[in-house]
Parts: structure tokens; sequence; C-alpha cells
């Protein structure tokens, strides 16, 4: 009797430690396999509980007991997270856009359509921001992590004191996993070196399938299971990620639910599309192209869009539309046949990728509803973490890394070599920024842009049959992304831990919408008063229904001239009444100057508060700053054995430097060909290989120009040793600490040389000044994805020599004083330039501006 009294109150204090107070959320019998419960949720992940059974000398007079398994609250809903990519609040038709979008009419119809939810008008810090509730500086994005620096704001690393929502979810009792674009992973930690704490594996996704840069090659990307890399498109022509991501979800939600149909799922969803490039199959383009929706320009496009928002009633009927930006871009009557031709060429391609990315996420939500599991998915579709970008420049491009590296303005006789392979593997595409700006309507600006609703402003459709009743209805309560965590936690019934793996966890910033759900709550004010923006120097503040922004002073693709240095003041402040002017359209500032001064002291206690400074407007200078990463500190590299999958951020960069790369080979009977080193690929980067027996170096600038230095004889059976050697002539990325891009992309003369003897030299009169290919990684012995030469070889071209020793040796520019002294002086004139420039409010000095184009 007194074993059966001590085992019952063994069971009844356990439960009394893991339950949540007030509430029975024990199922079966505790210390059978087939028990469960909920947990508090305080600590994660929960501690174990006491054992519950008796243990004896022997197992016949002991009682077994397991551990229950953790289960969310019966009725907590399965989860399906949406976001694409770059798109502005006029592209879907789901809010008067042209491009068909029914998946996301579907969610609407049967839910809600949302038409105040806002971005931080750029792709990571809104990524970081969606799945942690925090403000993107808070998460450390306050840049791409491509752009990462050395602050608590801007280091790209999101805090183990701020848990995602895949780890909540998880140690809660959701299977977890993550399909599409990453861009949280640390440029700097993507390597399959590690760590991988930081990947969505890490982070509390049990199963990821995507890519972990900011966009891919749709055709053939860099892609991972987990933290493995793989390619599923290898002889497999026509294979595309959008279907393939589609599938591989769909297959995951199939598994899962007939292994444990009971468990529920949490699962965010995050295509590549509509980033660069855009890569969609045949026939969407073909469909996309019969419905000509695109040939009477973007003017008119801009001005349909429009007049379908306000039909849907998903803006106000009195809302502005500006006038057409004609100094920032040409008039479409203006534009010669060919750049008309080209430019309807990329936006019905851009199109095409949009509609088909809606239609593979209607299967994904298909199969959810044929499983039977619909009514009770949560789902919440996000068009776009940012607006549409612009990073095309006016004209476009056939090669996005192309505009990294400074070449914004590509003419378009150029450009139509392209048109007809367009979207196709042999681009790397973007489109006019004059479509960017109309699929930003009714707002104005794009992508970058974080003063402007064309920046920042997105739309969503949210259901939940078993909860949303109000199907087809409008919610426009001001909302940020980081509103998403604290809404899914309350829809679940899971609240915020205080402690994750013993680290106590920073509050959740965002405010919950959930309460927008119920009709009756259709006018209620919103419960998110107070949102700061802030994105490389131009910022704004939210504060219950005015908008204080600074004038845009830099168009996205203005990323090469030297930067605002003083972002906080050295600006134009405007002022907005959004609760009467919902398109930002009537800048009010002149008229109320103690509102302007007030906003912007509550701004700097809101930048204060979540990281913002220190401010820096800098662009491209970012990309090649100083990181931790594997290379960091070292001058000398060597490699011994073939290895491919390096990315970029964690191999050895060979731009504004000189270097010497050393391979130690034994050539075999009959010769022999191959890849030795190459990083990059078809849009951006350099090999070193032998072709047809002959020793070849060749920098791919852009898929513009090809520089080839080639060894004149094959080489002979045996062993050799092949070398380049490259002298730069300019001062080096030091510079770029100065605002001043004068010692990137210099000349330097490369030397190849074969058995200490040159065979081969040539003056490069400009090298690539900012980044490779970042899709593409450094190989060891063979080419992985794109060749940097088509016209040389094709993939993997594994090198059939025997590689001795390869070694890669830096030599980097330094700095001397006189040079210092010179960057210096040239700073302080240009920072004097700028501020001599006052700009008065009401007749008060009060701000400064800089020269910009616009």
């Amino acid at each position: 009797m007194r074993f059966l009294y001590a085992a019952a109150l063994a069971m009844v204090a356990l439960w009394l430690s893991i339950a949540p107070a007030g509430a029975q959320s024990v199922t079966g019998t505790l210390g059978s396999p087939s028990a469960t419960t909920t947990i508090d949720g305080k600590q994660l992940p929960a501690p174990d509980p006491a054992f519950g059974g008796v243990i004896k000398d022997d197992a016949l007079q002991s009682k077994p007991w397991w551990a229950p398994r953790i289960v969310p609250t019966e009725a907590a809903p399965n989860v399906l997270l949406i976001i694409t990519d770059d798109a502005g609040f006029g592209v879907p038709s789901t809010f008067g856009g042209v491009i068909p979008t029914p998946t996301m009419e579907r969610i609407a119809n049967a839910g809600l359509r949302y038409n105040n939810i806002h971005s931080t008008a750029l792709c990571s810090p809104t990524r970081a921001a969606l799945i942690t509730g925090r403000n993107h500086h808070s998460a450390g994005f306050g840049v791409i992590s491509e752009q990462s620096t050395g602050f608590p704001g801007y280091n790209s690393i999101i805090g183990e004191d701020k848990a995602t929502i895949g780890r909540v979810l998880l140690d809660n009792g959701y299977a977890t996993s993550w399909f599409g674009k990453d861009h949280n992973v640390p440029a700097f930690a993507a390597s399959q070196a590690g760590p991988f704490d930081q990947w969505p594996t890490g982070m509390g996704f049990e199963y990821f399938y995507g890519f972990i840069g900011g966009d891919a090659n749709q055709w053939q990307p860099n892609l991972f299971r987990n933290t493995t890399q793989i390619y599923p498109f290898e002889g497999k022509p026509g294979w595309n990620l959008v279907t393939a991501m589609a599938d591989d979800a769909i297959d995951y939600v199939t598994r899962l639910d007939q292994t444990i149909p009971d468990k529920p799922f949490f699962i965010k969803y995050a295509s590549g599309a509509t980033h660069a490039p855009h890569h969609p199959i045949q026939e969407w383009v073909d469909k996309i192209h019969a419905m000509h929706l695109f040939d009477d320009g973007y003017e008119k496009l801009r001005e349909r869009i429009f007049e379908n928002q306000k039909k849907l009633g998903v803006i106000p009927a009195d809302t502005q539309l500006e006038p057409w930006p004609a100094d920032v871009l040409k008039n479409w009557d203006d534009l010669t046949a060919d750049e008309k031709k080209l430019f309807i060429r990329q936006v019905e391609v851009f199109a095409a990728y949009a509609a088909y990315n809606d239609h593979e996420i209607g299967r994904v939500v298909q199969a959810i509803e044929d499983m039977g599991k619909l009514d009770n998915t949560l789902i919440i579709y996000i068009n776009g973490d940012n607006g549409t970008s612009a990073e095309g420049g006016p004209l476009g491009t056939p090669n996005e890394v192309a505009f990294f590296n400074g070449i914004n303005k590509m003419p378009v006789d150029v450009q139509m070599k392209w048109y007809d392979v367009w979207g196709t593997e042999q681009t790397y595409n973007h489109m006019s920024a004059g479509w960017s700006w109309a699929f930003d309507t009714p707002f104005t600006w794009f992508k970058q842009n974080a003063s402007k609703l064309g920046g920042v402003r997105q739309n969503m459709a949210v259901s939940w049959p078993a909860r949303i009743k109000d199907k087809g209805g409008l919610r426009g309560q001001f909302m940020h992304v980081i509103d998403v965590v604290p809404t899914i936690l309350e829809a679940t019934g899971i609240p915020a831990p205080e402690t994750v793996n013993g680290i106590k966890q920073a509050p959740i910033e965002g405010t919950s919408f959930a309460y927008t759900f119920d009709k009756e709550n259709t006018d209620e004010p919103s419960r998110h008063k107070t949102q700061y923006f802030e994105m490389m120097g131009q910022w704004a503040l939210y504060n219950d229904g005015w908008l204080l922004s600074t004038k845009v002073n830099r168009a996205p693709w203005d990323a090469f001239g030297p930067a605002n240095s003083d972002p906080l003041n050295n600006q134009v402040l405007e002022l907005y009444d959004l609760t009467k002017d919902f398109s930002q359209s009537q800048n009010i500032a002149e008229q109320n100057p103690d509102k302007v001064k007030a906003m912007k002291q509550l701004f700097i206690a809101e930048a204060k508060k979540y990281q913002v400074f220190p401010m820096d407007a800098s662009v491209a200078a970012r990309i090649v700053a100083p990181r931790p990463n594997i290379t960091a500190g070292r001058s000398e590299f060597v490699y011994t054995h073939p290895m491919v999958g390096l990315p970029q951020g964690d191999s050895p960069l060979l731009i504004n430097t000189s270097y010497t790369i050393t391979a130690d080979i034994d050539v075999p009977e009959g010769g022999s060909e191959g890849m030795i080193l190459t990083s990059g690929g078809r849009f951006a980067g350099y090999g070193f290989y032998l072709l047809k027996g002959k020793p070849v170096f060749l920098w791919n600038l852009a898929d513009l120009k090809r520089i080839k230095w080639e060894g004149p004889d094959a080489l002979t059976p045996g062993k050799h040793l092949i070398e380049f050697d490259f002298k730069y002539d300019g001062l080096g990325a030091g510079t770029l600490v100065f605002n001043n891009f004068s010692g990137v992309g210099g000349p330097g003369t490369g030397t190849l040389k074969v058995d200490g003897k040159a065979v081969a030299s040539q003056k490069m009169d400009r090298t690539l000044p900012m980044i490779l290919q970042w899709d593409e990684s450094f190989d060891v012995g063979s080419d992985t994805l794109t060749g940097v030469n088509d016209a040389d070889y094709q993939p993997p071209f594994a090198l059939t020599a025997k590689l001795n020793k390869l070694t890669l040796k830096v030599d980097r520019p330094v700095l001397s004083e006189g040079d210092i002294k010179k960057l210096q002086e040239a700073q302080a004139a240009a920072m004097d330039g700028a501020a001599s420039q006052a700009v008065a409010v009401d007749g008060k000095p009060i701000q400064h501006v800089q020269p910009g184009p616009h």
C-alpha cells in the first residue's frame, strides 16, 4: 500500500511541476509510454521531470515510468508562415496588382486582408525581426549579413537571449521546419566548418531545405538540406527551386502526417521569388506574355494598379497618387523602341516569377487541405520582406552581380544580347526601376528606402477557418513584422519563455495582432503605437498615426559614392499625418516645426533603446568591411586535397589586393585538364585551370568581359609548378574607412608562370571592386554549379592531374602615413562641404542635407 501511495504522490508532484497552473494538461496515465503534457513554457527546454516510478533491487519489484511527451494544447493550430521577397504593395492581384496571385486571394477570401503591415526595408533585417519578434537592430541585423560590422546592432548575430519562434514552438511540442531563403546566417559562419548555431537547424528549426544567402540561382542553387549541400538539379534539365521546395515541403508535411498525425507543425516558407535573379519556368513566362499586362508602360501600369486598389477598397478612396518622378526615372514615352522592348521583357519575366511562386505556394496549401488540416491551420501570407527592389537601376540588368560592382546603368544595346535568354540560367537578371516604382503603388520609392512607405509598407493575408469568421474582411491597424511572433504565440497559447538554455530572454518587442481576428475589432485602434525605421542612414518614426521621415537622398542604385557622414542630423525632415494621408504624399513639416522636433527626439530615444547607433549611411563600402571570418588575420592558405563548397564569406578574397597562387601538380601520361582553383561562377569570378593541357588563369568581370592568361604549350607529363602572380596597383579597401572609394577596383598586372618561367603577362585596367558571385563557392580540384567561362569548359571539370599542393598568398595594401593624411584631409573637406548646406524649418536651422542626385 505504501508503494502505491508513494508512486501516486510522485505522479501528482510531477504533474504540478510541469503543467500550467489551473490547466488540466495531461493526457493518458502519467508514466505510461502514451502520456503527454503541456508545459508552462517559462523555461526552455522544460526541466526533466523527477522519475515517478519505483526502483528496487530487481526489475520485478520495480515500477517503470516514462516522462510524458510535451505537446501544445489540444486546440493549438498548425502554422504556415509565408513570406515572399522584394515585393511591394502593388505586386499581388490580392491588393489591386495585375499579377495573378490566386493563392494569396484564396487565403484573403477565407480570412482577412491587412493593408498596414511594415517591413524594415531590407531582406535579412526583416527576416530577423520576423522570426524573433524583436526589432532588426535588437536582433543584430541593422543591415544584411553581407554588410555586417562590429557593432551590436549590425553584427548579423541573433543573440541567444532572443530565441526564435521556431525554437519556442519546438520546445513546446511542435514539429518545426524552414523552406527556402534563410539570409540570417552570418556570412562569416556559412561554411561547412560551422559553427551551425546560427543556421536554421541551430535556431529551433528541425528541418531546413533551402539556401542561406541573400539570393540564389533558381536553376542551380547553392542548396542545403539541414547543413549538407545538395545538388538535386544535376542531370535534370528544367529543374527549378520554386517547384522543388514546394515538392519538399509537401513531402515533409505528408511524412509528418503519416507518422504522427496529431503533432502540430510550424513551417516557415520563404521562397526566393521575387528577389533577383528572376528565374521562372518558361510555362509561366508564356502565360504572362499572352496577357499583355505591360505593353503600355510603367506609368499606365501604376495608374491601373491605383484604380484597382480603390475599387477593391484596400486603400482609402481619397488616397493621393504623386506625379511620376521624371527627375529620377524617364517617362515611358521618352524611351527608345529598344528600351521599351527590353523593359517589357524584363517585367514579364518578373511577373511570371511572382505568379509562378504563388501557384507553387498554392500546392502546399492544397496539400494541407487534402490532409484535412486546413481548418485548424493559421496561415500568414506576407507579400514582400521590403518594397520592390530597384537594384537593377533605371535600365535593369542581365546580371545583378554587376550592380554590386558598380555597373548600375548597363547600356541597353549591351543588355539586348541577353534578350532571348532573359530569366534563363544564362542571366542573373533584374528589371528596370520604373517597374519597381509602379509595383510599390500607391507609395513611392523602393527597397532600401526606410523613410518611404514604398520601402516598408507590405500587405498580408491571414486565414484560420477555425478561428477567423469575418471572411474577406479588411484590417487597417498599424503593424510591423515584429508583431508576427507574439501573434503566433497568442494563437497557440504558448507564452514567451523567460529563459532558454539558462539564458534570460530579452522582451518580445512586437505586439500581437490576434485581436484583429474578431470582426468586432475591425475598427479597434492599433495596439502597436510607436515604431522606428532605419536603413543605411535613412530613417523614420511612426507614432500613433504620425510619421516623421528623412527625405530620400540616395536612390538604391547610387551605392558607390561617399556616404552621408552624419545621417542623424544631416537630413531634410518631413512630416506626415497618415490618418489623413494614406500614401505619405502630403508633407506638413513646415506647418508643424514643434512636432518635427519632438518626434526627432523620440526617434533618438528609440534608436538608443534598440541598438541603432552608431548610424552608418554607407552601402557598398560595408560589403568589403573586415569580419571575423575563418580567413581573418591570415595571408597564406594551403590546400592538399580537393575541396568544394567554401562560400565567399569564408574564403580568401582576391579583390583589391596583390596575390600569388602556386599549384604543385603531377601531369599523367597522355596529359591532363580540369579546375585547380575557382571562386565565383558565370556572373563574376576567376578560375585557374588546365585547358587541353595548357595552364589558364581567367578573370570573369561580371559576365561582360573575360581576361585570360594562357600558356602557349600543353604541360608535359611529370611534375610542374604553375603560378599566377598578380600585382595590384591601388591603395586597397582601407580607403573605405575614410568614406573614399579610390582604393578599390583599381588596375593591376597578372603574370602566369610555368616552372618559374613567365609564359603570359598582361595588365587589367580595372578589377572587380566589391564582390564575386555570392551564391557560388571557392572550389579546389573541380567546379560546382556554374563555370567562369562556358566557352572553355562545363562543370564539374574535375582536375585529372594529381594536386600535390596549392598555395595562395595574399599581400594586401597597407596605407602609408602620407596616404592616411591625404584621405583624412579629403574626408574633412567633404564633411565641411556637406555641413555648410543648412536647411531651415519655419526659418530656424535645425538640420543639414546631404548633397545628392535627387
